[in-house]
């Protein structure tokens, strides 16, 4: 067992650790990098990121560091059996994760009010790009009852709403930016249409253009002079 008390050569100490248990250590290092790069692909906050992996990871790093030196065919067994735990123990909390309330109220509430928009063409081009998030007839898709996934999809429709709602435009109490989104090419954000999803949401150059000519002509939206 190893003796975390022992200060004398602490260098030569985590030296040993690290050559004990490198399979433990790297594959814990390698769900981190996997889950943060998968959680900034998905819009998922980074601090529930290191949460699910930390629960993955803590039932397997235990056991592994309390024993002694191992070597030869007995380390090679512990090696297996560690990435075996992993993959058990992130089946487990994936099925836990489940059971979690937030990312299944899926709801749409009623239209109120949408603005005049200036064409037909620019409520479609809006409805395509913008309204999966930014309105009251958003389309859930199947992964969304299904966590993280659900989470993510939850609290990027809330977001949506709270910055703007085009099927509730009467309540925009200040000039709208969508103007600028749209230029800025952040609206729809990278993470809706990553890996194919909503290719109906990634418009032409000439649709773009076509948009940002409708909505300066759509009454409440105002673009920045800046």
């Amino acid at each position: 067992m190893i003796n975390w008390f022992d200060f004398n050569e602490p260098s030569e100490r985590l030296r040993s650790v690290i050559a004990e248990h490198r399979v433990v250590l790297l594959t814990s290092l390698t769900l981190l990098v996997i889950g943060l790069v998968s959680g900034a692909i998905i819009g998922l906050n980074r601090s529930i990121i290191v949460l699910l992996v930390a629960a993955v990871v803590a039932p397997n790093i235990v056991a592994p560091l309390r024993s002694g030196r191992r070597g030869g065919e007995a380390q090679r067994r512990s090696a297996l059996r560690t990435i075996g735990g992993f993959g058990l123990s992130a089946i487990a909390v994936f099925g836990v994760i489940q059971l979690v309330p937030y990312g299944r109220e899926h709801y749409n509430p009623p239209v109120t009010m949408e603005p005049a928009w200036s064409t037909p063409e620019t409520r479609e081009l809006m409805v395509r790009a913008c309204f999966g998030c930014h309105s009251n007839e958003v389309r859930w898709p199947t992964y969304s009852k299904i966590a993280p996934f659900s989470w993510a999809v939850t609290q990027h429709v809330r977001s949506g709403r709270d910055a703007i709602n085009y099927s509730e435009f009467e309540s925009v109490e200040k000039d709208d930016e969508s103007i600028e989104e749209v230029l800025e090419g952040s609206m729809p954000p990278r993470y809706y249409t990553v890996f194919g999803l909503h290719p109906e949401a990634n418009l032409t150059d000439a649709e773009v253009d076509a948009l940002v000519a409708g909505l300066r002509n759509t009454p409440g939206f105002v673009e920045d002079d800046d």
